[in-house]
């Protein structure tokens, strides 16, 4: 087959993977594909980024499997949409300041292997908008690789026990120090000046920029479904205070990132621990996702588990992410399944733009690696979820990569480089299946 045809070919997968990931919100909202797809047709780290679609199509057609995949290895929490960009600092319910993996948006269950995937492909699309060599980003794909491979066998080893330091202030160095520095430096009323004003000697909503008023029919269903989520929160934490849970203002939200196009989201103005103004907190609801891994995981048990996708996205994260946000929790609106946490001042995502020397790269590569590895070995602290994952998943994934280490590095690094290229085709043929208006509905 000719070129043109391949990329005939290839734009008709691309086209049937977008009207079966997308095609309802799609239509609900075509302006906010419009607005996605646009950021992703800037590069192809963009257009990588909005597509875990495609990325899981590939990899079912693929019959992704291996030595390092068995019954085990093949059924843990995984985060579902593991790129170079899915780390930042957050406040964990101990008030610690943590770099961690975030976003869980995409997490379910299933082969540890394509959370690894995932990620170095990312990092071969990233190396390459660097112009890094090809030797280079296999140096950095066999860093990430080894750095999660000893990760994961001192985890195994200490059975829970003695466990390697989490990324904080006292433990981060180099450009994820910096991060952490910059969410420190940050404050709640900081957040709400750039979110709200005072109006009547009460805190509102500003709206405009992104923010909407709401009917009082929707206002009203967003209240319910609020009183509704408080129930799902964790027992004894801070929202069981007297007034601690008081509403002061809702609105809904527009705009939000690539991979929520579409997806209904509000913002909830709420009094924090004391009468003082600068005490106040914001709560977000945002109706959840169908995971696209999910589309490729045929385990009925674990389709099952799940209430819905509000459910899905908190019990995956609370496995996935030790001591979470304590304002995690879920509830439905109008049928759906709705994701609701903090809009927290101390999230700062890791910044690549700045990053360009190798080394620097690496460091930080390697320190996203151990990061990979703790949050998959996190859910045997999890009490929700265990009973669908009941094993020790750092013992599962040490022994199967011990099988065979030379091998799982080398799957890693041809993973890449395919990947990477194939991403960088796909970009190419988007944009202009995009421009040219072929995808139905924008």
């Amino acid at each position: 087959m000719t070129k043109a045809g391949q990329a005939d070919e290839r734009g008709r997968t691309i086209l049937e993977v977008f009207d079966t990931a997308f095609g309802d919100l799609l239509a609900a909202d075509p302006a906010a594909f419009q607005t996605k797809f646009r950021k992703m047709a800037a590069s192809a780290f963009a257009f990588y980024r909005g597509t875990a679609c495609l990325f899981y199509a590939d990899l079912h057609h693929e019959k992704d499997g291996g030595p390092f995949l068995d019954e085990r290895t093949s059924r843990v929490w995984i985060h579902g949409d593991l790129h170079a960009e899915n780390f930042g600092t957050y406040m964990n319910s101990e008030g610690r300041l943590l770099f961690n993996v975030n976003d869980f948006d995409e997490a379910y269950v299933g082969p540890f292997t394509w959370d690894l995937k995932r990620f170095v492909a990312s990092i071969a699309l990233l190396g390459y908008s660097k112009a890094l060599s090809d030797e280079q980003i296999t140096s950095l794909v066999t860093t990430y690789a080894d750095a999660y491979r000893d990760r994961i066998r001192t985890l195994a080893a200490g059975a829970g026990r003695g466990e390697p330091e989490a990324l904080g202030l006292d433990t981060a160095q180099g450009p994820v120090l910096d991060a952490l520095r910059a969410a420190r430096a940050n404050t709640r009323f900081g957040l709400l000046d750039t979110m709200t004003e005072i109006r009547g000697w009460e805190r509102r909503f500003t709206l405009g920029g992104g923010s909407v008023e709401l009917d009082a029919g929707t206002r009203a269903a967003v209240l319910e479904a609020f009183d509704a989520y408080l129930e799902t929160l964790p027992a004894g934490e801070g929202w069981r205070r007297p007034g601690a849970h008081r509403v002061k203002d809702v609105v809904g939200r527009r705009g939000i990132g690539i991979g929520s196009a579409g997806l209904p989201s509000y913002n909830i103005l709420l009094e924090g621990h004391s009468d003082a103004l600068e005490n106040d907190l914001v709560i977000y609801m945002k109706q959840a996702q169908t995971p696209a891994v999910s589309r490729h995981i045929t385990d009925q048990a674990v389709r099952d588990y799940f209430r819905h996708e509000g459910h899905r996205t908190v019990i995956s994260q609370r496995a996935l992410q030790a001591h979470a946000d304590p304002w995690l929790g879920w509830t439905e609106l109008a049928g759906r399944g709705q994701l609701v946490a903090e809009v927290s001042p101390y999230a700062v995502d890791l910044d690549w733009s700045d990053l360009s020397d190798p080394k620097e790269i690496a460091q930080v590569t390697a320190d996203l690696a151990r990061a990979t590895a703790t949050m998959h070995a996190a859910a045997d602290e999890a009490e929700s979820g265990h009973s669908l994952v009941p094993f020790s998943t750092e013992r599962a994934i040490d022994e199967a990569v011990s099988a065979d280490e030379d091998g799982f590095r080398e799957m890693l690094v041809d993973f890449a480089h395919s990947y990477g290229a194939r991403a960088r085709r796909d970009h190419q043929i988007f944009v202009d299946l995009f421009r040219n208006g072929e995808i139905t509905g924008v």
